[in-house]
């Protein structure tokens, strides 16, 4: 009787370390630092920095397309004259000032 059980558990000794070996690799493979969920979290922050690159690459642009006007082969002087109002903070005589917040920008 006690022969067949010790023979019994030296037969399911193989199988148990062959299914711990594999919950283990299937463990982390799921949530491992590399694993399924870890590739989600990084597919997520890379979405995230894609749409802030976005961002910036159209706020870039839109700045390219005012400095445009103000380069000295292709000077636009409705440019150049908001600029310097702008900058030294003058209106004309003739002109009507409508104040805005700083979150309402124009363009």
């Amino acid at each position: 009787m006690l022969k067949s059980i010790k023979r019994r558990l030296q037969g399911a000794v193989l199988p148990a370390v062959f299914l711990a070996i594999c919950a283990y690799f299937a463990h982390h493979a799921i949530s491992g630092s590399r694993g399924t969920e870890a590739r989600a979290v990084r597919m997520a922050q890379i979405e995230d920095a894609r749409s802030e690159l976005r961002l910036a690459e159209a706020e870039r642009d839109a700045m390219d397309r005012r400095v445009a006007g103000l380069r000295a082969e292709h000077l636009d002087r409705d440019m150049l004259d908001e600029r310097a109002r702008a900058l030294l903070n003058v209106v004309g005589k003739d002109e009507i000032v409508i104040p805005y917040g700083p979150n309402e920008r124009l363009f």
